[in-house]
């Protein structure tokens, strides 16, 4: 089974094949790979299978159009194949056809929301992955677990002053992570 990292890496290399003009076999793969999600994320956001279905589609398009601005520093695959997404999303709804004739000012903002949540979600988890082991344990024990810093001490077998450390400086890293990938909080 491949891990999270060889995933993220034959990703980043398909995006590379992409950009460098291989547009068969490289984006094939790639939609094999994101396709899915990205029509499920469409549904959610959009509520409209035929939307989602064109998200999808104009999704890889400007995949195809703009693989050479990917960055790996800035973040994962998924993370930029869902902000590609949600922009295209964003347009969609703001198309005319595409809702309602009279909509309420909420109904318009909250598919927006959802999908700045779903892109948060990603690039939280992404720079989760990108942190030290200690630092991703003593915060998944906090967040996931919903331990106190006493029940990490005993459950890592750590002085609490240790716990209490590793969790300032993972909170940090997170920071900054977050920071590089442009989100601010």
């Amino acid at each position: 089974m491949q891990t999270d990292r060889a995933r993220e890496d034959e990703a980043a290399a398909l995006v590379s094949r992409v950009a460098a003009g291989d547009r068969d076999s490289a984006l094939e793969e790639l939609y094999r790979l994101y396709a899915a999600r990205l029509y499920g994320f469409g549904v959610r956001i959009l509520g409209d299978r035929n939307l989602a279905e064109e998200l999808v589609q104009e999704t890889f398009v400007r995949l195809w159009r703009t693989a050479a601005t990917f960055d790996r520093r800035r973040g994962s695959v998924g993370a930029f194949v869902f902000t590609i997404a949600r922009h295209i999303a964003v347009d969609l709804w703001r198309r005319p056809s595409s809702r309602p004739f009279d909509p309420e000012p909420d109904e318009v903002a909250e598919p927006v929301d959802r999908v700045d949540a779903v892109v948060t979600v990603l690039a939280v988890r992404d720079a989760m992955r990108d942190l030290s082991v200690a630092h991703r344990e003593v915060l998944e024990l906090t967040y996931r677990g919903g331990l106190k810093q006493t029940e990490i001490a005993d459950v890592l077998g750590l002085p609490l002053g240790t716990v209490k450390t590793r969790t300032y400086y993972a909170l940090r890293a997170l920071r900054l992570a977050l920071q590089e990938r442009g989100l601010d909080g």
